[in-house]
């Protein structure tokens, strides 16, 4: 390889300020097929980043109003349990689950409603909506103006959009009944695509991995009839290529069992950029598919040492993570001084790993925690943070 006042990574010149960062990790670069398979140290980001937590925004502060299952009489209650996190003209929004179950089984005190709620990024509430059910998913689409969310990730699942500047809602019940046997999660826009994460698969059938269980979906809404229409991208027993090991490059068999996040890795990410990235989540693996859903698709699974909910990439030197905390019922932001060349955060749920014991977190098996994720090994390291607790569940990256 040569080397010239930088690095040459993947067929891209890595200069200036990368490259010396990269010359501080002692990166090298490999290319395996014809694709980025960058094979990095386990540590490739600044040598001592600080970030700061600060909480923007907290559910006891903010309320809705609902009447209870079975009763008339409506009652209100604080806002818990935020999860998805997605943006739109500048503004954040998230949907609070207020306790419904995953096939929107009533809380414990007769709530069935999630709340979306927009804000500001630095933390005023600016409007906020009830949805029927558990929302797991929640994006934004540029093209519409609207916001997309996903209700009742385990069975009997259905979508709403929301255009915040008319406020209107509209619910969409999909075509069919799902073929994963189970609900639908995160949601992801890619090369004109609405993609949706099967999730759960099995919940209403035999056990997953199964062949005949979609992995992702692809969603195309009829506004006429209210009806989301879906097609399968690809299935939980897909053939994919090796990302990692000593059987790199080799063709595996996935047998995925909880397909959740989704997402479009950044074009300016040195591996897998501009693919559509799925995480299963108690299966520790990312799948990336290049020109996912078309003919010339093809699938790579990353292990991962660890259980995974959002993952985020820095895409500018300046910026923010936003990070839902389910559990601490707040909102949080993240700042410092990023690495946009390939820094990915992700949290960390290792509750939530398939091996994980009956009662946890427990030794071995902590709480949520942000990580930063080697994309090369798999390798997940702890993030040092200062300020107020973190236990992040859905993540996103604003530049600055």
């Amino acid at each position: 390889m040569h080397v010239f006042d930088g690095f040459s990574v993947a067929g891209r010149t890595v200069t200036g300020r990368t490259a010396k960062m990269l010359t501080a990790a002692g990166a090298a670069a490999v290319v395996v097929s014809g694709m980025a398979a960058f094979a990095a140290p386990a540590s490739a980001t600044p040598a001592t980043p600080s970030y700061t937590v600060h909480q923007i925004l907290s559910g006891t502060s903010l309320h809705h109003s609902y009447t209870p299952a079975g009763k008339r009489t409506k009652k209100s209650e604080a806002l818990t349990q935020p999860d998805d996190i997605t943006i739109l003209g500048g503004n954040l929004f998230t949907g609070f689950q207020n306790g419904v179950g995953p096939q929107g089984q009533a809380s414990s005190d007769g709530n069935r409603w999630s709340t979306i709620v927009e804000f500001t990024q630095s933390g005023h509430v600016l409007h906020q909506w009830d949805v029927l059910g558990k929302c797991d998913g929640l994006t934004a689409n540029p093209a519409t103006g609207w916001v997309v969310a996903t209700v009742n990730e385990d069975a009997h699942s259905s979508l709403y959009t929301i255009n915040p500047s008319s406020g209107q809602v509209v619910h969409y019940a999909y075509n069919k009944a799902l073929p994963s046997k189970g609900g639908t999660d995160a949601i992801s826009f890619y090369k004109g695509q609405m993609l949706i994460s099967a999730s759960a698969p099995g919940t209403t059938g035999a056990g997953a991995p199964n062949p005949a269980y979609p992995a992702v979906y692809a969603v195309t809404l009829n506004s006429a009839k209210r009806v989301a229409d879906i097609r399968a991208i690809y299935y939980d027993e897909a053939d994919a290529t090796q990302a990692t090991g000593t059987v790199h490059g080799a063709t595996v068999r996935l047998g995925l069992t909880d397909p959740d996040s989704n997402e479009v890795v950044p074009t300016s990410a040195p591996r897998f950029g501009g693919d559509f990235m799925l995480t299963s989540q108690g299966d520790k693996e990312q799948i990336y598919a290049s020109n996912a859903g078309s003919g010339s698709q093809h699938l790579w699974v990353l292990k991962l040492s660890q259980s995974v909910d959002d993952t985020a990439w820095a895409t500018s030197w300046d910026g923010a993570f936003f990070a839902a905390d389910h559990d601490g019922d707040t909102i949080d932001k993240v700042s410092g001084t990023f690495w946009p060349e390939g820094t990915a955060f992700v949290a960390v749920t290792p509750c939530d790993a398939n091996n994980a014991p009956a009662t946890c977190p427990g030794p071995g098996f902590p709480a949520n925690y942000l990580g930063w994720l080697n994309m090369w090994s798999g390798q997940i390291t702890p993030v040092s943070l200062h300020g107020p607790r973190l236990e992040p569940q859905g993540m996103i990256f604003v530049a600055g």
